[in-house]
């Protein structure tokens, strides 16, 4: 199958994809100030650069993509038509450096929280994101995973 833009047009395109500070993951920090949390931003020093450290809790946050990074069962997780070989050993890289990072971080002693960016499409589900990890925070639970399908299940 051919591309339907020009090799520059495409390249330009996807330049222009962030990996930090994108909508989803401002939306998340937005909520999660206003609630009090104080947080890093993408340290360095803290294996997988985390979207969000949490020292005073010895925690991060990893606002996903749903598409980049495999969220199972999301309707936003589609494989492109073009090219399908390469797609699927970039996925595939991606959803195996997460676990490494994931578990790097939790054999450290940090604790680990992973936010799809399904679950932050709506105000609501911000808030609701904002207020389960709040709750996890204030728990000892080493890990958590918020998809939108989580938000349906607690309401």
């Amino acid at each position: 199958m051919v591309d339907i833009v020009d090799k520059a047009t495409r390249s330009r395109m996807m330049a222009g994809i962030k990996g930090r500070n994108t909508k989803p993951e401002l939306v998340l920090r937005r909520a999660l100030h206003a609630r009090g949390f104080r947080y890093r931003l993408h340290a360095k020093n803290v294996t997988g650069r985390p979207d969000l450290v949490l020292p005073r809790y010895r925690a991060v946050i990893f606002v996903h993509g749903c598409f980049w990074h495999r969220h199972v069962g999301c309707r936003y997780t589609t494989t492109p038509a073009t090219r399908p070989e390469f797609w699927q050993a970039k996925f595939s890289a991606n959803v195996a450096r997460d676990i490494a990072v994931r578990d790097s971080l939790l054999e450290s002693g940090w604790r680990v929280a992973t936010v799809w960016e399904c679950a932050l499409r709506r105000p609501e589900q911000v808030e609701a994101v904002a207020r389960l990890l709040s709750d996890w925070l204030r728990t000892e639970m080493a890990d958590i995973e918020i998809g939108e399908q989580d938000l349906a299940l607690k309401g």
